[in-house]
């Protein structure tokens, strides 16, 4: 059974790893378009592909694409230093470009016999509409205008959204099979306890359409936004005002009311009144009052209507307005304040009221309960009446949408209850908010800020004198080459830091948190057992984590695991050699130690790869020592036990382990002398006794060998230094055996990744030999960080891995004690058998008992 740390590591990996996470733009979105997959098919060519995810959470790309707030577009990433990814704009092109009826998806779930009622045909309704019928519910949406779309037919002007565009889009519904029943109004034509006793369930998803008057004067110049959007929209040739226009209001409908007066015949002036001081601290979206001014609109910051004065024929004549001085009061609440005495005096013929909306709800009468906003009492979860649990509230109505986007999202969310409740499902398990509303992604990502250097590009648009001259569409859409520069920007944000680096992780799984719950719910016993035994145990899946993560002891343990269960004998039919190996490298045939005096200081371990390798360079190493340090120092040859270790037979490494300690400990040395980076790792973590490296030695005390400095000044050859990834933290390491070459007069360059960052060359965790094909990926990925043909290593088993990588792999030693290096000097360094490696293990013993 594994340890208890390790499945806590487990399930603080499976919490905090952010693989999974949205990015910011996705999750933004309260319909949680998939932006980033859109957007990556859209650049690599794949348009149609990208239409298709669009049209996953959406089925008004089209219209979206012009007309949403887009509020995903405020947590882009690239927002932080420049303008923010043109998402809407692109979701458009795609759409303009490759949306097809040959393309939608007509598929719906075999018919339950059960009928639904959506009265209002804006977006709520309609998403709700659309979710139901594709759940087999036969659907009909109850709309009292005549046209479908609720206030973007009729709230939204036709020069922002082409009313051809929004009625192709919405007969995607019909096409269903959804009924519309048009031009009736609830409560009038057919009464709402009628549609309660005749329909199964029933989504209330009327809009905002009761326009607020900000005076009690009646006047046929007064008017508010959503009654002259309205009429404009359903027939503009019949809406008659007067020749200047006051726009009262600082939102984006204000902006609205005055572009679209600024087109209608007659209109020669056009007025905008808003409390705030200045165009930055107007709630309109810049886009929107960009085109205002551009249009010709006329501002009026800092200033309120006080008095609005009429003649003898209730004709208005002007307004006197007052200076506002602040809108929140000390409790931040929006409660203006003004200067009763600092007026101003506009003539103006019309005034339009753009100051707030209400839902109606005459037609519920006392059956639904209205909030003080106007909204209906519902759960805010799953959107189920108060008063009746076969209704469910969407949109503006329910209290939680103000923009397009919002209300289809609640639309979403009112048809999974309302299909809960007719299954008599708990409307509540397993449901967040966040399910259908934006949230703030847990993914937190740094960007090159070096690679993002473009700006946003504008999308095109009509000339302003030419625009106010008609409601023709002024926001033309990107040309191909535009959207292609724009698709280019996106950073496609995720972590998965790891799965970019690790070779092993992206074999078995997408990201950690995937992985490791996995393990969770299936059991260790139960998981492939190659995935642990191709652990590297190099800690970069750790490095490259935001948070730090530690995967590398989860396999650790679980290859030890893995093994226990097994009576402790191996479960990699590929590594039971490598178990024989490290036996016959433990036994007395292949060891020795030797000291000329009882308790000499220092011990050096020369480990198994150098021996293997060229026994005349552990005999050098030693002689080079005994020079400087006498009878104080002695040498060991034996095995550390790290393969074992490697291959998860922990209790043989204890053994083996303890054999090389104990001998340590026999000869009385203080100090262990290391040329192997596994050996110098192994035992500072099992022995008391200090640990040194023979190249911190060298540094520290004892200097090269006087033959080797300046030997490389004359070499034309140009070296890379590949750090061991066992001793990525012992800084000293790295920085010596680069002063070492400089000592040397040898030139050499950084590869990529080295230091602290370096990459394990394949052997680490033993894959080698476990898992040989990713072993070769790499090693192969490894080489290709190589900016020189010719490598040095200062571990023995990097270097014969580079060389089998195809580089000119040496040891550092072998620069040490040979001949000055050019690239003849050396053949292949690597032994050509099994046989040849015990020779030169023999070879070494007797150098040194000699």
């Amino acid at each position: 059974m594994l340890k208890t740390e390790i499945i806590d590591n487990m399930k603080k990996i499976v919490s905090e790893c952010m693989g999974e996470e949205t990015p910011a733009c996705v999750a933004t979105c309260p319909m949680h378009t998939d932006v980033k997959e859109y957007i990556r098919l859209l650049r690599e060519g794949k348009g149609e592909e990208a239409l298709l995810t669009v049209r996953e959470k959406l089925f008004l790309p089209g219209t979206l694409g012009r007309i949403c707030a887009h509020p995903c577009e405020g947590k882009c990433k690239i927002a932080e230093i420049h303008s923010p990814m043109s998402i809407a704009g692109l979701k458009r092109y795609i759409a303009d470009h490759y949306d097809n009826e040959k393309l939608w998806s007509m598929e719906k779930a075999p018919a339950t016999g059960k009928k639904i009622a959506v009265i209002g045909a804006g977006p709520s309704g309609m998403q709700s509409a659309l979710d139901m019928i594709r759940k087999g519910y036969e659907v009909t949406v109850f709309e009292k205008l005549p046209v479908k779309g609720g206030m973007m037919a009729v709230g939204i002007p036709e020069y922002r959204l082409p009313r051809d565009i929004l009625s192709w889009e919405i007969s995607y519904l019909e096409k269903l099979g959804v009924n519309f029943q048009m031009n009736c109004e609830i409560g009038k034509d057919i009464e709402f306890d009628e549609i309660l006793s005749k329909f199964d369930g029933v989504v209330v998803a009327v809009g905002k359409h009761k326009g607020r008057n900000g005076s009690n004067i009646s006047s046929p110049d007064i008017t508010n936004a959503s009654d002259f959007l309205r009429a404009v929209a359903l027939d503009k040739t019949s809406v008659s005002i007067g020749k200047k226009v006051l726009v009262v209001g600082g939102g984006d409908v204000a902006m609205d009311c005055a572009r679209v007066a600024r087109r209608l015949n007659g209109v020669e002036e056009v007025y905008s009144l808003a409390l705030e001081k200045s165009f930055d601290e107007m709630t309109a979206s810049k886009h929107e009052v960009k085109g205002a001014f551009e249009e010709g609109i006329t501002f009026i910051h800092g200033y309120g209507v006080k008095d609005i004065i009429v003649n003898s024929e209730n004709r208005l004549e002007k307004i006197i307005a007052k200076q506002c001085l602040s809108l929140f009061n000390e409790n931040g609440m929006f409660s203006p304040s003004f200067d009763e005495t600092s007026l101003k005096t506009i003539e103006i013929d019309t005034i339009i009221f753009a100051i707030g909306q209400e839902v109606d709800g005459r037609f519920a009468k006392d059956i639904l309960t209205q909030r003080r906003n106007s909204t209906f009492e519902c759960d805010k979860l799953t959107l189920q009446s108060i008063n009746n649990p076969k209704v469910f509230i969407a949109g503006d109505a329910s209290g939680e949408s103000v923009i397009v986007i919002q209300a289809m999202a609640t639309g979403r969310r009112a048809a999974e209850s309302l299909d809960r409740f007719l299954k008599g499902e708990d409307l509540s398990a397993g449901r967040e908010l966040k399910d259908t509303s934006s949230y703030d992604t847990k993914l937190k990502r740094d960007v090159n800020w070096e690679e993002v250097f473009e700006r946003r590009v504008d999308i095109p648009e009509l000339d302003p004198q030419e625009r106010i001259k008609s409601f023709k569409e002024v926001s033309l859409g990107y040309t191909p080459e535009q959207a292609q520069y724009e698709a280019d920007r996106c950073r496609q944000c995720e972590c998965r830091l790891c799965m970019k680096e690790c070779m092993m992780l992206k074999n078995f799984t997408s990201c950690p948190k995937e992985l490791f719950r996995d393990y969770l719910e299936k059991g260790y016993e139960h998981m492939d057992k190659m995935i642990a035994f191709s652990c590297n145990e190099c800690s970069q899946c750790t490095i490259k984590c935001p948070k730090d993560l530690d995967l590398r002891s989860n396999f650790t343990e679980l290859k030890n695991q893995y093994i226990r269960d097994n009576n402790n004998q191996q479960v990699i039919e590929n590594l039971v050699d490598s178990d024989r190996i490290q036996r016959m490298e433990c036994s007395p045939k292949y060891c020795t130690s030797v000291q000329e005096k009882k308790s000499p200081k220092y011990v050096f371990v020369p480990g198994c790869t150098i021996p293997a390798y060229k026994p005349e360079l552990v005999e050098k190493v030693y002689a080079h020592l005994k020079e400087v340090l006498g009878d104080d120092v002695s040498a060991m040859l034996r095995c550390c036990g790290k393969v074992t270790k490697m291959i998860g037979e922990e209790d043989k490494f204890v053994l083996r382990n303890k054999l090389a300690n104990d001998e340590i400990e026999s000869m009385g040395a203080e100090v262990i002398v290391t040329i192997c980076p596994s050996c110098f790792k192994t035992f500072s973590d099992t022995s008391d006794k200090k640990v040194i490296s023979y190249w911190d030695l060298m540094r520290e005390k004892i200097g090269l060998p006087k033959e080797a400095i300046g030997k490389g000044k004359n070499s034309p050859v140009k070296f890379n230094v590949h750090d061991s990834c066992v001793t990525r933290d012992v800084i000293s390491h790295h920085e010596n055996i680069r002063w070492i070459l400089k000592e040397m007069g040898y030139q050499f360059e950084e590869m990529h990744n080295v230091g602290k960052n370096t990459r394990c060359c394949g052997v680490g965790g033993m894959v080698c030999s476990s898992n040989p094909e990713l072993y070769k990926e790499i090693y192969t990925r490894r080489a290709n960080d190589c900016t020189q043909d010719s490598v040095i290593s200062y571990c023995g088993s990097c270097r014969g891995t580079l060389e089998a990588a195809g580089k000119d792999s040496l040891h550092i030693l072998d620069l040490l004690f040979g001949d000055t290096y050019n690239e003849s000097t050396f053949e292949k360094r690597n032994y050509k058998s099994e046989d040849e490696m015990w020779a030169n293990r023999l070879a070494t013993k007797e150098l040194l008992e000699k």
